[in-house]
């Protein structure tokens, strides 16, 4: 069960973009079409958004992922890596990346108890297990004008219907469209 609006002034929020079809990567977790359509920083609203994140929490394949970037893109952030596979960070990454082995519920408490106030969960799985929890807040889903026919889907299987409240709707160059949800109907 969620906890009450406020109960830890922790605001959990996705940012992500995803196929027309509904994929945030190809099958093999490749973001080739992704790379060449988004566009330049800060006209997406991304660096906006992550001004406002304490702690990015994604799972391991999208923390391999972005070894694979030139640079580090989250400097100065708190990063949680949700595996049990993995054994250690690399050692670059060493007190600027954690391992969590446990269930999402026990690191989002954790994390609010000790004073996030903003996370970012990002990642295909990792989205799905906070969602499948009630812990996600709002959702920002930029829609990217292809179809890929076939991939790693964004939202996977639901035990039950989980309403939304759009609370804007945006058009970025390329033909992207970015609309944000809001997870809790009051108001």
């Amino acid at each position: 069960m969620r906890p009450q609006p406020g109960a830890f002034n922790l605001k959990t929020s996705v940012f992500i973009a995803c196929s027309l079809d509904g994929f945030i990567a190809r099958e093999d977790g490749n973001l080739d079409w992704l790379m060449s359509r988004t566009p330049v920083d800060g006209e997406n609203g991304y660096d906006t958004f992550m001004a406002g994140i304490d702690v990015i929490v994604m799972g391991r394949n999208t923390f391999e992922t972005v070894l694979g970037f030139e640079d580090w893109p989250y400097e100065g952030k708190r990063v949680v890596v949700l595996s049990r596979a993995m054994d250690d960070m690399p050692a670059s990454l060493q007190g600027k990346v954690q391992l969590h082995r446990g269930p999402v519920r026990a690191l989002y408490d954790s994390l609010a108890a000790n004073g996030c106030r903003g996370l970012y969960v990002d990642g295909g799985l990792t989205v799905q297990s906070f969602i499948r929890e009630d812990l996600v807040d709002e959702l920002t889903v930029t829609t990217i004008p292809i179809l890929l026919g076939a991939g790693i889907p964004l939202f996977g299987h639901t035990s039950r219907d989980i309403p939304l409240r759009l609370m804007g709707t945006r058009q970025l160059p390329g033909g992207l469209v970015q609309n944000t949800y809001a997870t809790r109907l009051i108001g």
